[in-house]
């Protein structure tokens, strides 16, 4: 019995060092709703793979060996886990969830805006995912919320939990989609918004978003 306990500990301690802490959990909801055509679609998942490609944010990613999702949403009780948590420990791993992303089908493509609904559904995923230090949503849409329930609601379950939630804008009119973010959506410790003036640039708004939300707020914590 003795020889049993020794050798269960024993075991333990080679086995310790091996398991890894997580310091972020990043969902990436991604706005798929009938004002989102099939280019800008594209544009918007090839342009998120592509900054998860990018040296800096990999390099951080891994460091911070990170859980990544992918959620799309529009409206009310349509949300969908496209690319489900993924650990990113090393280079491998980052490539795969690049992939997975480039090869996420579209799931929606009539439906309105709820992004109330839609954080309220990364409330849920957060409750039942990784035990990550810090916890982020990143939420990227063009236009301000049309159904379901009001934003507030889901963002105060997150504020609840310690979820911190950013936005990224695609301004497409003059509705001041960007101060709706800030007073809408936007919730916890150093939350910002990032604005794409048009589907164009987005691929370069979201590398700017990836890297103040992932290499930057590790370099702080060095």
């Amino acid at each position: 019995m003795i020889a049993r306990v020794l050798y269960v500990v024993s075991v333990f301690l080679v086995q310790a060092p091996m398991a890894r802490a997580c310091d972020l959990a990043l969902l990436l909801a991604v706005d798929v709703s009938g004002s989102v055509d099939a280019g800008e679609y594209d544009i918007q998942m090839s342009g998120l793979s592509a900054g998860l490609r990018d040296g800096v944010v990999v390099e951080a990613l891994i460091k911070a060996e990170a859980a990544v999702a992918v959620m799309q949403w529009t409206g009310v009780d349509r949300q969908e886990i496209s690319v489900p948590w993924m650990r990113v420990r090393n280079g491998t791993e980052a490539e795969a969830l690049a992939v997975a992303i480039d090869q996420a089908p579209r799931a929606w493509r009539r439906y309105s805006t709820a992004i109330g609904d839609a954080l309220v559904r990364a409330a849920e995923e957060f409750a039942t995912g990784p035990e990550c230090r810090r916890r982020v949503v990143d939420v990227s849409g063009d236009g301000a919320s049309n159904e379901g329930a009001e934003p507030i609601v889901g963002k105060r379950r997150l504020e609840k939990m310690a979820v911190t939630v950013n936005g990224l804008v695609i301004e497409t009119d003059d509705e001041d989609l960007t101060g709706y973010y800030w007073e809408n959506v936007i919730t916890g410790s150093g939350a910002f918004v990032v604005t794409a003036n048009g589907f164009e640039e987005y691929p370069k708004r979201i590398r700017q978003k990836l890297v103040r939300e992932v290499a930057l707020q590790l370099s702080a914590l060095d």
